[in-house]
């Protein structure tokens, strides 16, 4: 559920394809994620979730499966 959720918001943010797309998928590398892109969709991925992602914690965030797992133990 999570992770099909997050494949849904980066396909749609980094016009990607998201049937590519797996756990060990890199944001950055694999997806040509800047900067700007990352903070976008950490925002988006907030929203949707109801979570709050701290600065510090991003630059751990470096896969799909970081993201998720992230996520999954943060869930209110």
């Amino acid at each position: 559920m999570v992770f099909e959720k997050i494949k849904e918001i980066l396909a749609e943010q980094l016009d990607a394809n998201a049937d590519n797309m797996t756990m060990e998928t890199k944001i950055a590398e694999d997806l040509n994620a800047d900067s700007l892109d990352v903070v976008e969709l950490l925002m988006s991925i907030e929203d949707e979730f109801e979570v709050e992602i701290p600065d510090e914690e991003i630059e751990n965030l470096k896969t799909i499966g970081d993201v998720v797992e992230y996520i999954q133990n943060n869930m209110k």
